[in-house]
């Protein structure tokens, strides 16, 4: 019987393109982590392989991709390099707000080859990235931000900035192209996801032209980046166990002659990594299937996804560093940076903890008037 959530076949080439990738971006993960680098080569074969446009809707020139093919897509790459695969979730969410909502222009730009960025983020903000705190001031041509945005994934190759700032009639989000007065501030020193070399950027007084505001409708309608982040805590969960599990065949404890593997507990908590690690993917697929048909609740399931994906991310990197005892603590072994990659998911927004008060709220009826 196939799968309610199975990829349509018309779509399967993007998904074979991204697989086909996949070993080449694997073989240099731990070269970006070690130095730190952000993975540029893997981002221009993505969009080579066409890719970028083929998540951009049809109107504006893309091929409409279902959110069931990009989180198989995101899967395979974020297994392979979660730092591709972040970067890449933040180019594409940026990109769809602005050629989705923006001037026709930036559906040109993508198509040549040009990186988007998010630029969201406050220090002072936390998780509330669709409610600014910083005031832009209205002047000629627009509006004139003085502010600084962080965790800004990929910002050193990006031409241009999704931005967001508050205005006399509430937030707003406009396109921001690099120029003088953006500054980079080198501080990323990460303990995972070194690759992303997500820093941060400051503005000072920026121009957000109103011809490049993006008029969006509802912030809140499914988006790349919210249905996108729990694959990236699966693949690097996906990548764990297959470290976690190779190791446990091929190490042999020296007492008794036998492999790791043949310990029982070890049975337990791989069968436990297993179930848990199917149960996420059907979380995040399930947030997918409802997007494609833009049903209701397909966010919130987004966001009961993303909290699961990242909690088993942890678990099953921790399990993996048990298994790999001293060796598995090693640089040279890849369940240490399986293990510091699977944390970054729970601190990315919405955080875990945003996510459990969100659904509880939503349970319990909490904050609610009456």
């Amino acid at each position: 019987m196939t799968s309610p959530f199975a990829v349509p076949r018309e779509e399967q080439p993007f998904v074979d393109a991204a697989r086909d990738l996949a070993p080449r971006f694997a073989a240099a993960a731990d070269e970006h982590d070690h130095e730190a680098t952000l993975p540029v080569a893997n981002l221009t074969a993505l969009h080579e392989a066409g890719l970028d446009l083929a998540v951009m809707p049809r109107d504006r020139g893309g091929r409409g991709l279902s959110y069931q093919a990009l989180g198989e897509i995101l899967r395979i790459v974020g297994r392979a390099c979660p730092s591709t695969a972040c970067v890449w979730t933040m180019h594409l969410g940026a990109a769809q707000a602005l050629v989705g909502h923006g001037p026709p222009v930036y559906a040109e730009e993508l198509a040549a080859g040009k990186r988007f960025a998010n630029a969201l983020s406050e220090p002072t903000g936390g998780n509330l990235f669709l409610m600014p705190l910083q005031r832009a001031q209205p002047v000629d041509g627009g509006f004139r931000l003085d502010g600084a945005k962080r965790f800004v994934s990929g910002c050193e190759i990006a031409d241009y900035f999704l931005v967001n700032a508050l205005l006399e009639d509430g937030p707003a989000f406009f396109g921001v192209s690099r120029d003088d007065s953006i500054e980079l501030v080198s501080i990323w020193d990460s303990m995972g996801l070194r690759g992303t070399r997500s820093q941060l950027v400051e503005f000072r007084d920026t121009l957000l032209r109103h011809e490049n505001r993006c008029h969006i409708v509802d912030p809140t309608a499914p988006n790349i980046i919210a249905l996108g982040l729990p694959w990236l805590s699966i693949g690097v969960a996906e990548a764990a166990l297959e470290a976690c599990t190779d190791h446990a065949r091929k190490r042999v404890v020296p007492s008794t002659g036998r492999p790791v593997g043949d310990m029982q507990w070890v049975h337990f908590d791989a069968a436990d990594a297993h179930v848990k690690l199917l149960a996420a993917r059907t979380l995040a697929e399930r947030s997918m299937w409802l997007a494609d048909r833009n049903a209701p609740g397909a966010l919130d399931a987004a966001v009961e996804a993303k909290l699961y994906a990242n909690q088993v991310a942890k678990e099953i990197a921790e399990f993996a560093l048990r298994v790999g005892g001293g060796s598995g603590f090693l640089r040279s072994s890849p369940i240490q940076r399986h293990f510091r990659d699977a944390q970054a998911g729970a601190l990315m927004a919405f955080s875990v903890e945003v996510c459990r008060d969100m659904i509880g709220k939503r349970l319990t009826g909490g904050d609610q008037p009456g």
